[in-house]
């Protein structure tokens, strides 16, 4: 390992400064780079909170497979670290008869990743584990967890810094080039080998390195409610509905946080930033990037009417309430307040597919992340691990 000399690390949200991380602990020479003031500002600094068990991914992908190590792995390091860690218990909820297949189609997927303590549950079931929430069955996974994952990405940027490497705040990546086997970053900086972990901007920073221009990473907001105090109680743990099978997205669900709250989200609905946390952050030049994408006018021809539902439940409070009171029934609209929203990014191919796996690709010395939404918080040690071990096999 320490072979690799030195790498470049283009993000400091909780993947990058993973991969960083085990780099450093394993002696090669390690600069993360990024734009913001602090680390884990953007889609880090804006999830749920949820450590997932790895319920929902396609046996044998990457999603899968990094999810259930790299959940063991996150687990191990809050208790090292003294961080949260709550297995709350999550429960998947069928609303009526015609979602109970898809909904066994998540427990054969769980049962195949090895997700621990499944338990099918009918209607009673599901009142014992969460008396507030209604359907005619439900899947129980009682090791999900909750966790504080800013919070853990400090912890890692600690480590970094510990094992001598470096975390360099409010440093745009805007030039890469690879000249006689270096990475030459803002004609200044020079590695042997780049990791872009970018986020949001993952697909600008890969073109900047020459990598091709797909997937292109579309915005979507992700608009949250929060239940007033005196009605958290209608939450023990985690609420989700059955996904639409169609889409990466898990439907609005209700989600305890460890600070003792419980938010109710997320929605999605395109944001008209890389960056637009709220509806007036509007941007542009973001937004005709993201319109004139063949791949984006190819989902949206093929999924407007399901855009549009979104934005409906987005402007209107009750839409949003009569969504989430449908395995919640006595949630009522007065319970909800505003929450800070997130934003993901979420790749999408020219053909309109949505990217469901997590994608990574090398361009010579330059490994590029292009696809790592939801579980990658989850999944960071282990991903750090896969990345790393591409980089080894470099030489």
């Amino acid at each position: 390992m320490t072979g690799i000399g030195r790498v470049g690390v283009v993000g400091a949200g909780i993947l990058g400064l993973a991969v960083a991380r085990r780099l450093a602990a394993a002696g090669a020479e390690v600069t993360v780079l990024d734009k913001e003031d602090r680390v884990a500002a953007h889609q880090t600094g804006h999830n749920s909170g949820v450590a997932h068990a790895g319920l929902y991914y396609a046996p044998g992908s990457l999603k899968a497979t990094l999810c259930r190590r790299g959940v063991g792995l996150l687990k191990e390091y809050c208790a090292e670290r003294g961080l949260p860690y709550e297995e709350c218990g999550k429960v998947v909820v069928a609303r009526h008869e015609g979602e109970v297949p898809a909904l066994r189609e998540i427990e054969r997927r769980a049962t195949a990743n090895g997700v621990p303590g499944l338990r099918w549950l009918d209607a009673a079931g599901l009142r014992e584990v969460e008396p507030h929430a209604a359907g005619v069955a439900a899947l129980h996974s009682p090791h999900t967890a909750i966790v504080d994952f800013p919070a853990v990405a400090r912890a890692y940027a600690d480590d970094v810094v510990d094992a001598g490497g470096t975390v360099r705040l409010g440093y745009e990546t805007t030039r890469i080039r690879a000249a006689g086997g270096e990475v030459v970053v803002n004609e200044e900086l020079v590695f042997d080998r780049l990791v872009v972990c970018a986020g949001l901007h993952s697909d600008r920073v890969a073109r900047l390195a020459g990598d091709s221009p797909a997937p292109a990473i579309v915005p979507f907001r992700g608009e949250y409610h929060r239940l007033v105090p005196e009605r958290t109680g209608l939450v023990r743990g985690l609420i989700y509905p059955v996904p639409d099978p169609r889409y990466p997205f898990l439907g609005v669900h209700f989600t305890r946080r460890v600070d003792g709250g419980v938010d109710v989200g997320p929605n999605a609905v395109l944001a008209s930033a890389r960056e637009g946390y709220r509806r007036r952050d509007v941007r542009a030049g973001d937004l005709w990037e993201t319109l004139r994408g063949p791949g984006f006018r190819r989902l949206a021809r093929r999924h407007w009417r399901t855009g549009v539902r979104e934005m409906y439940g987005s402007a209107f409070r009750h839409a949003f309430a009569a969504e989430a009171r449908s395995f919640v029934p006595e949630l009522k609209t007065s319970d909800l307040v505003p929450a800070p929203a997130g934003v993901r990014a979420q790749a999408v191919d020219p053909d309109g597919s949505l990217v469901d796996d997590f994608r990574i690709g090398r361009l010579g010395p330059i490994t590029t992340v292009r696809n790592a939404p939801s579980p990658a918080a989850t999944s960071s040690l282990a991903i750090a691990e896969h990345v790393v071990a591409q980089l080894g096999q470099l030489g």
